[in-house]
């Protein structure tokens, strides 16, 4: 990762973590957002639940704002989640894109293209962080309504490991990174940061 090349212009460089992060949870974002919206369908007992969604009839007992409790209250956190989930992708697709078509040899993208993907894919980074806090912190405040049902060995593989994953992989494998790179760049680049006045 090397925020300015040797002639100073900007270069972002994707971390091999990003990438594999990237790859990996956009797929299950899509799905899990799709298992959100198609609800009741996908759900247990719904025409669209076998068998793309069969995991979802152990998930919704582990976490019940995915299971039948929430959706029977009529809670659209969930959901509004899932919404933000759709804007995420949209950012993250954004940034692969800018990334593939304009990286070179050594898989950077240089200038304001490097710029405006490092802007992208760090916005989305900490959108990612802030959604999955904020859900965190929806079972706090809430008493652990919807997780305080399980036994430490189901909450700790089955939500903690799986949900932290989306705290933990984008603040060290992209947020980190990109922000030195930004900051790098604002800070060492031709303006110095700042406009120069005529």
């Amino acid at each position: 990762m090397a925020a300015l090349s040797t002639s100073r212009e900007f270069t972002h460089t994707p971390t091999s973590l990003t990438l594999l992060w990237l790859f990996v949870s956009l797929p299950l974002v899509a799905w899990d957002s799709l298992y959100v919206f198609l609800r009741p369908h996908s759900m247990p007992g719904g025409f669209l639940h076998s068998p793309i969604w069969v995991p979802y009839a152990l998930y919704g007992n582990v976490d019940h704002m995915y299971g039948l409790k929430q959706w029977e209250a009529g809670n659209g956190f969930t959901a509004a989640q899932s919404a933000l989930n759709v804007m995420e992708t949209l950012m993250y697709a954004y940034y692969l894109a800018v990334w593939w078509g304009n990286k070179d040899a050594n898989g950077g993208i240089k200038g304001s293209k490097g710029a405006k993907a490092a802007l992208m894919g760090y916005s989305a980074a900490v959108m990612t962080v802030s959604k999955t806090a904020l859900y965190w912190l929806n079972e706090y405040y809430s008493g652990f309504d919807n997780i305080g049902q399980n036994d430490m060995w189901s909450l700790f593989f089955l939500w903690i490991i799986p949900n932290g994953a989306w705290l933990v992989v984008p603040t060290f494998g992209m947020i980190f990174p990109m922000w030195s790179e930004i900051v790098d760049g604002l800070t060492f680049g031709p303006s110095g940061g700042r406009t120069k006045k005529e």
